[in-house]
């Protein structure tokens, strides 16, 4: 019996709709990035971008456990000397939930151009509403 490899022509992607309230941060971007690398179909090659589009809503409503509110950092680094930024997940989750959520995602997907392509497939909305209504998404439940 010879192995089943996926083409890129043939693969059905889907869009799914993902509700982050009251889901805990490191939960959600696991499923979320699962479902971006197409690990949830049956026809998974790892070569190929076999995943479907994702939207999640309500991002601002993302729980982080534990001290993580008060301790944990999102660090970046303008290129220049002593260019470190450090701005705490607290002040983060206020202003920009939606970069949060983004960025756990996009650390959970592979480092390759196949990573690059499969992070295009995101969309992360603060709100309740987003744009993609003509797309049809179907509500995922991840929990």
């Amino acid at each position: 019996m010879k192995t089943f490899m996926a083409k890129a022509e043939t693969v059905e992607k889907k869009w799914y709709v993902v509700d982050a309230a009251g889901i805990p941060l490191g939960r959600l971007a696991s499923k979320v990035a699962a479902v971006l690398r197409g690990k949830n179909k049956p026809v998974y090659t790892p070569n190929i971008d076999c995943g479907d589009y994702v939207i999640v809503i309500n991002t601002d409503k993302v729980v982080l456990t534990g001290n993580k509110l008060e301790n944990k950092y999102y660090r970046y680094h303008t290129s220049y000397i002593g260019g470190l930024k450090e701005i705490p997940y607290k002040t983060m989750m206020e202003k920009k939930s939606d970069v949060v959520v983004y960025e756990a995602v996009k650390g959970m997907l592979p480092k390759n151009s196949l990573g690059r392509q499969m992070i295009t497939k995101l969309r992360v909305y603060k709100g309740a509403e987003h744009n993609q209504a003509a797309q049809k998404p179907e509500e995922l439940k991840l929990f």
